[in-house]
């Protein structure tokens, strides 16, 4: 990969487009690879790129030096790219680790931190020896998990204490992630036994597979009630569909009953999918504030399919807890929508609408960041017709797409007449409305329709030629 050349331009501009939690993933994904010691061709000059997009995009870039990445190594199955307010069982953000390393440093263990730090970096840098880096980390973790328990039982029955203790980590969830924290740190040995027991990727939760998992989280081990929920989100780290896990709720109870699943240890199983969606849905919310250009096809594919599942798996009245969440979330998505999927008859009318020449400054075109913007949302909005029964918004698609068909199929018309009949100044502005048309008929009635349409534009742009000819 030649600095400077293309390939870095285009690895740049991918870069740019992945998501906030995808950007995170990636450094952490490629920091400790690196950390390992394994070759990673063009590893260096990728994890450049990818912080500098963080850093033009507004946000923070996640980096922790050695100690740290060795520290939270145990934690990383536990961990999910969310910036929400709201905690998930058994999770903990990505972004609250950075804070609570400064925390264990600063506040909880600073000597033993500062020993630890320059314990590990004195190992790494005589060639990082395994044994001795991982009984360092052991040993620091246990007096780590084990002070928390301290500060967590003295701020259980003191409001000011907590208050305290949540303004010096300074995140939303302070208190949970580092009760998460201490809990996972203190099950370390027991949850790498259960991952070992776990099958290394589950395609389809069912069958043989079903019941594979099903004894690995039936191990003594993992029935203790403060490490259950952190099997649970480690197998299903495991699975394609991780709405599936709550299949294993169901073989628990030996029933899809809800009131009866609630009375079993695996009730957590539904919890932990709910809030998986929910998730989801505050990455979806991200992306769209944003105006982020990527694909969301997959991320309401992974929403409507984790919504059905839990309304197809369970047998869920509409009154009772879980059911209730579920309609939250689902109402919560059709709000999201509806004002980008409303509003795209009016973008789209925008850019198309037919202009009288004096209105038009010779030589101008469309500003192909707006076309861009349009057609995306366009496929957003195709995106949610098909998915559109468990995203609350099939009335809502049925009707903006009508508009879109009527309003294209009707103004192509009018747009290839102005084609024909325009100057040399307005015709870079009309090819322009007729090239967004092209695109976005693509989407709405499909490419043979496009092409059709591209057709018609070559014989109207030369219509005026010929003639003078």
């Amino acid at each position: 990969m030649a600095v400077g050349g293309q390939p870095v331009e285009r690895l740049r501009q991918y870069l740019r487009q992945l998501s906030p939690g995808a950007r995170a993933l990636l450094i952490a994904e490629l920091e400790r690879t690196l950390l390992r010691g394994d070759e990673v061709p063009g590893g260096d000059l990728v994890l450049q790129e990818v912080r500098q997009a963080v850093r033009e995009s507004g946000a923070s870039a996640p980096r922790i030096g050695n100690p740290a990445r060795l520290f939270f190594y145990r934690v990383e199955p536990f961990l999910v790219d969310d910036t929400s307010a709201l905690k998930h069982q058994g999770r903990i953000a990505r972004a609250a680790l950075e804070p609570i390393w400064a925390w264990i440093g600063r506040d909880l263990l600073p000597a033993e931190a500062k020993t630890y730090a320059e314990e590990i970096s004195g190992a790494l840098l005589v060639g990082g020896n395994s044994a001795t880096c991982d009984r360092l980390t052991c040993d620091f973790q246990d007096r780590v998990a084990e002070r928390i328990q301290h500060v967590l039982a003295a701020t259980a029955s003191d409001e000011k204490m907590r208050r305290r203790l949540a303004g010096q980590i300074g995140t939303n969830t302070a208190i949970d992630d580092v009760r998460d924290l201490s809990a996972i740190l203190q099950a370390r040995e027991a949850l790498a036994l259960i991952g070992d027991r776990l099958p290394g990727h589950v395609r389809n939760l069912a069958d043989a597979q079903l019941d594979a998992v099903k004894a690995a989280l039936d191990y003594p081990a993992a029935q203790w009630a403060s490490i259950l929920p952190y099997a649970l989100v480690l197998a299903m780290s495991r699975l394609a569909a991780p709405w599936q896990l709550i299949r294993l709720a169901v073989k628990a109870a030996q029933s899809d009953d809800a009131a009866r699943i609630a009375a079993t240890p695996y009730a957590t199983a539904v919890t932990i999918v709910l809030a998986e969606i929910e998730r989801m849905v505050g990455e979806l919310k991200a992306d769209l504030k944003r105006g982020s250009d990527v694909p969301m096809t997959s991320l309401l594919k992974g929403i409507h399919d984790s919504a059905r599942g839990v309304r197809t798996e369970l047998d869920l009245p509409v009154d009772s807890p879980w059911g209730r969440q579920l309609a939250a979330i689902r109402g919560d998505i059709s709000t999201v929508l509806k004002a980008e999927i409303e509003s795209a008859p009016g973008r789209v009318r925008r850019l198309l609408r037919p202009r009288p020449a004096r209105e038009i400054v010779a030589g101008t075109a469309l500003d192909p960041s707006d076309v861009a913007d349009t057609e995306a949302l366009i496929q957003l909005l195709g995106s949610c017709r098909n998915y559109a029964s468990e995203l609350a918004v099939s009335e809502m698609t049925t009707r903006v797409h009508g508009e879109l068909q009527q309003y294209l199929d009707t103004g192509t018309k009018t747009l290839l007449e102005g084609l024909r009949s325009a100057g040399a100044a307005d015709r870079p502005f009309r090819q322009s409305q007729v090239d967004a048309a092209v695109r976005f008929c693509g989407i709405v009635f499909g490419q043979e329709y496009a092409s059709l349409l591209t057709k018609a534009a070559e014989v109207a742009a030369h219509s005026k030629a010929a003639a003078r000819a």
